[in-house]
């Protein structure tokens, strides 16, 4: 799987360590990734996911208004 969240499509970004003399260095900022067994409501069965905090915020929202979503099929569409 690819360290890019299934429903939001975060990943790292690359910005600037700047000192307090405004020297600047790369760094990469991550995003807050996680690898999750969610329920796919279209099947019925467990999906492994690599999803971010807010992508799982918006999957229960998501929920909450009944919405129907396929988690397989997001997830072959993110490769």
């Amino acid at each position: 799987m690819p360290k890019q969240c299934l429903i939001t499509g975060k990943k790292v970004t690359v910005g600037n360590n700047v000192s307090h003399s405004k020297r600047r260095t790369k760094r990469k900022l991550y995003a807050n990734l996680l690898k999750r067994r969610l329920l796919n409501p279209a099947t019925g069965r467990y999906v492994t996911v690599t999803i971010s905090t807010s992508g799982l915020r918006t999957l229960k929202k998501w929920d909450r208004e009944g919405k129907v979503y396929n988690l397989a099929e997001l997830a072959k569409n993110a490769l």
